[in-house]
């Protein structure tokens, strides 16, 4: 009897813990583009956008985006897979055209002042990501349209999307860890504000990878 209510309580525990979690991730990216933005105030120089777009790129638009197929956090849950799935790739464009934005200013901003380009892990990891974000942008349209390609099941394609998302995701949490240690941010803000910053991309890559490999094991085990 005991084991019974054991087993019973730990499954709720367990979705009130994921329910929970997706909500945080929701409220997380709220708070950490707005706070980015407050610090960069986008608009009074070049440098200025760079920070706000790519945090709005890689921390709001992209994790939104994945968080539209979460069975636990989705702010559509009620809608159709094929209309998550058009939202989701507008939100990942968005993504991209931020992204691509971002890099652009501060590439002429080094130009301005006469630094090299790509010097740091952080101007390299973030180009990378950039590109990858653009390719995974473009490698989903078989899903919308899949007469693209023949030969391929939906399903197989699915999961190899789901993957390459999954990286391409970890890697921009990465380039913004790396963003919140360069000199302005850590001049920008004390060391408190710091760690909280720091552990919002890691909360949010932990929600998603979760998300993104509990479906990816659900799946097998029905097909299985």
């Amino acid at each position: 009897m005991t084991q019974t209510k054991e087993a019973e309580t730990e499954p709720r525990l367990l979705a009130f813990a994921r329910v929970a979690s997706a909500v945080l991730t929701h409220f997380v990216v709220v708070i950490l583009t707005v706070f980015v933005a407050v610090l960069a105030r986008p608009g009074t120089s070049w440098f200025s956008w760079h920070p706000f777009l790519m945090t709005l790129a890689f921390s709001f638009f992209m994790t939104e985006a994945v968080l539209l197929f979460s069975p636990h956090g989705s702010l559509m849950k009620k809608f159709s897979h094929k209309v998550k799935g058009r939202v989701h790739w507008m939100l990942q464009c968005a993504c991209v055209t931020c992204a691509t934005l971002g890099l652009a200013t501060i590439f002429y901003n080094k130009h301005l002042h006469g630094k090299s380009h790509f010097t740091s892990w952080h101007g390299l990891l973030g180009v990378i990501t950039v590109c990858a974000a653009a390719v995974q942008s473009l490698a989903a349209l078989p899903l919308i349209y899949h007469s693209l390609v023949k030969g391929w099941s939906l399903a197989k394609i699915k999961r190899y999307h789901a993957t390459a998302g999954l990286v391409t995701y970890l890697l921009g949490s990465v380039s913004l860890l790396l963003g919140l240690t360069s000199g302005w941010f850590t001049k920008s803000v004390g060391d408190a504000a710091w760690y909280l910053a720091a552990l919002c991309p890691v909360l949010c890559a932990l929600v998603i990878m979760n998300q993104v490999t509990s479906a990816y094991v659900a799946k097998k085990r029905f097909q299985s």
